[in-house]
């Protein structure tokens, strides 16, 4: 189950260096909310995880059909 779930996170890793090579908007959506203070960073990419669930649930939905 392991080799599995660490599969999964380095095929993801690698879909999200695609997306950023084919200069595709992931995380910078409008709506994602980032704050940028004196001394960190708060990053919420609230859009995107709403859109890659969206996605994921119809991929999932039809395979299983």
């Amino acid at each position: 189950m392991f080799l599995l779930l660490a599969a999964a996170l380095a095929v993801a890793g690698l879909l999200l260096l695609a997306a950023a090579r084919l200069h595709l908007p992931l995380g910078r959506l409008p709506g994602d909310f980032v704050y940028r203070g004196k001394h960190a960073t708060i990053y919420i990419p609230w859009v995107t995880m709403l859109l890659l669930s969206a996605l994921l649930t119809l991929l999932v939905r039809l395979l299983r059909r």
